[in-house]
């Protein structure tokens, strides 16, 4: 194959006045855009907190894997007037689910156990349950992560089960477990589910999950400050649970570290939080950079990845009145969305008698937002997608740009040269051995006479806007109109242009 010499694409570039993707912007150049709306995070958040009688709120801005931004607002311990902030430790309910799926994933990755294996290898109890339906498939770790293995529906079940014993657990589960689906076949949540497991991290790992999680994700994160029993925080620290009854707050008891606590017993601070949600963070954009923290940055998109769905809303409405639809799935303890514009989302919420938390991230745009407060079932995921979309509106981020392959901007310059005179372009072996079939050069040649009559004279080309690393359009300005090309490159080396679109804008 024969390519066009690399001073001969750049003469066709700075020809036509082409140029390829600007670098992408400094973390200090993002950290300062987002900063200047910091100011209004504020405001919402503590008007926020007024309006639904929160005793005290933590709350964070993570950007580019970094905790940016964190605040408390109000009191920690009203009998103490202990003011909540950034270091105080708040338990945050279900928020617990994804670091118990990633001490599962990092034993996967160990190879000490599978994600289809059947939940009665590690637990023999689960072994002769009696299912919704005789066709029921056996349930597999999978499913105890997905929320997919045919278990009711059981928050406020599952809220009072927190502290109890590994016994107590061990008999529940011979008596029998009533199931509300066959295995497999709808999303439901489950805190039973996580609670074997915890089960499960102990029985691979021959220790308690907890000690695993601290070992394991805690300690390499550097988060010191994340508890599982209260009594082991310190009391100046300890956010205490409150719930808004008949116009004043109630104190409502803790509940001590027991079997439940992987499905929501963590206690940690916001400046704790951060470091976890900004590794989750971290694994976006894709990048050939070292590995760092608990588990391979393939592993956690593999947990943020939809595995099973559980919602399409086609009237979601954001707080600004903007309408967009959404669909919502779940991972490996996390939710995952995506709404019309193409933006994805995933995190969690947290819920228990005295506390509410989320945790959301934006992937494609390296922001996130973390909030906890210390009333009853906050419903801080309401706040924190409102932080979300006013931050984009406000500071106009910009997506991680796409990285594209340098032979995608090679074909690129060379596609160029090929629509001005289509005769030469079979001499130019850039194209893939079916183009020519499927665009033969009767349509090849309409195309060009086409767009030079509506667009009139070329005026400027623009960068190429690629979708991934061999496929991407670019926009042709004339003097009278724009038109768009498009094209794909083909799996061999070198790729070659395989398939090329033209629209008059």
């Amino acid at each position: 194959m024969r390519n066009l010499p690399h001073q001969r694409i750049l003469g066709i570039a700075l020809g036509l006045g082409l140029f390829f993707q600007t670098q992408a912007q400094t973390f200090e150049e993002r950290k300062q855009q987002v900063s200047q709306a910091l100011p209004l995070v504020d405001q919402l958040f503590k008007e926020y907190a007024e309006k639904n009688h929160f005793p005290g709120m933590s709350y964070g801005i993570v950007l580019d894997g970094k905790l940016i931004h964190a605040k408390g607002v109000g009191m920690a311990n009203l009998e103490q007037n202990i003011p909540a902030t950034p270091q105080s430790a708040f338990r945050i309910a279900s928020m617990t689910k994804s670091l118990t799926a990633m001490a599962i994933v990092k034993l996967r990755d160990e190879g000490k156990l599978q994600m289809d294996d059947p939940v009665w290898k590690y637990v023999p109890e689960m072994k002769n349950q009696k299912y919704a339906t005789k066709d029921s498939p056996t349930i597999t770790v999978r499913n105890l992560l997905t929320h997919s293995a045919g278990f009711p529906e059981d928050n406020p079940w599952g809220d009072r089960q927190l502290g109890i014993s590994e016994k107590e657990f061990t008999d529940f589960l011979k008596k029998g477990i009533s199931f509300s689906t066959a295995v497999d076949t709808e999303y439901e949540y489950s805190n039973l589910g996580f609670a074997l497991l915890g089960a499960i991290i102990k029985k691979v790992s021959g220790i308690a999950y907890q000690e695993y999680i601290n070992q394991q994700i805690l300690k390499p994160l550097g988060m010191n400050h994340t508890y599982w029993e209260y009594t082991k925080v310190p009391q100046k620290e300890l956010a205490l649970g409150y719930r808004w009854l008949d116009g004043k707050w109630i104190p409502q008891p803790l509940e001590h570290d027991g079997v439940y606590g992987a499905m929501g017993g963590l206690i940690t601070t916001m400046e704790d939080y951060g470091k976890y949600v900004a590794f989750h963070q971290a694994a976006w954009p894709t990048s050939d950079a070292p590995e760092v923290g608990p588990i391979k940055r393939s592993s956690v998109r593999e947990m943020q990845k939809p595995w099973q769905f559980n919602n399409l809303n086609a009237t979601y409405q954001y707080q600004s009145g903007k309408k967009c639809a959404m669909v919502s799935a779940y991972g490996y303890g996390l939710r995952t969305s995506v709404d019309c514009e193409g933006r994805r989302m995933v995190g969690h919420s947290g819920g228990l008698p005295g506390f509410g938390s989320h945790w959301y991230i934006l992937q494609d745009y390296g922001l996130g937002v973390v909030s906890f407060a210390n009333n009853t079932y906050s419903p801080m995921s309401y706040i924190n997608i409102q932080i979300l979309d006013t931050l984009l509106a406000t500071t106009n981020l910009e997506r991680y740009p796409i990285q594209p392959a340098k032979v995608l901007e090679e074909r690129y310059v060379q596609l160029v040269d090929a629509v001005k005179n289509w005769e030469n372009a079979k001499s130019m072996n850039i194209f893939a051995i079916n183009f020519f079939d499927d665009y033969p050069m009767s349509i090849l040649g309409k195309d060009t006479k086409n767009f030079q009559e509506k667009i009139g004279k070329v005026v400027k080309i623009h960068p190429i806007k690629p979708q991934n690393k061999l496929r991407g359009s670019f926009i042709v300005e004339g003097e009278k109109g724009k038109c768009e090309i498009s094209l794909t490159l083909s799996p061999e080396i070198p790729a070659l242009i395989q398939e090329y679109h033209f629209r008059v804008l």
